[in-house]
């Protein structure tokens, strides 16, 4: 199996950084990708295969994951919003994705069990609704994981102290994913 990780934003913050928190300094754009990276790492002493980019364009993204191979596509991210109570995990997968859900939910179960994240559950997005572009211009099964709120103090502590742990279990979603797939041929 292949997978293809994107850390969201821009690499190094430039021009898009993602969310940030006003209070530490905390950018999004650093938190995915030092999660992408040890996910990735993980992942590989797994036996699966990857492929990472960090890029500001979406179409980018999408056009070289889909000339990669790849079997999945996991693009990583930090949630955020104006209430800083908002906290929590969730992660998104396409509407009519079967494998898309099915990813979803194991990334899903690693993370809050691992962390202990409040549960906000899987989302779908819908094209011409609220499809998100990776989701609905990738041609593989894809997810996109909203690890934590950047902007909840809880929830950014975490981001900025365990990222190990969240990409363990991002990777271990990803091979809970595999063994669905394989136990189900």
């Amino acid at each position: 199996m292949k997978v293809f990780l994107n850390p969201g934003h821009a690499p190094n913050g430039n021009p898009d950084p993602g969310a940030i928190n006003e209070e530490t300094g905390l950018r999004e754009c650093d938190v995915a990708l030092a999660v992408g990276k040890a996910a990735e790492s993980y992942l590989n002493a797994a036996g699966v295969e990857t492929e990472l980019l960090q890029s500001d364009s979406l179409y980018e993204i999408c056009e070289t994951a889909n000339s990669s191979d790849a079997d999945i596509f996991v693009s990583i991210h930090c949630n955020a919003a104006e209430a800083e109570e908002a906290n929590g995990t969730e992660t998104w997968a396409c509407a009519g994705s079967y494998r898309g859900s099915m990813l979803a939910n194991c990334i899903q179960s690693q993370l809050v069990d691992a962390l202990d994240t409040t549960d906000r559950g899987v989302k779908i997005a819908t094209p011409g609704v609220n499809g998100l572009y990776v989701l609905t211009n990738t041609d593989m099964p894809a997810v996109l994981v909203e690890l934590a709120f950047i902007t909840n103090p809880g929830d950014e502590e975490i981001l900025a102290n365990a990222q190990d742990a969240l990409a363990g279990a991002v990777a271990r979603g990803v091979t809970d994913y595999e063994q669905l797939i394989l136990g189900g041929n």
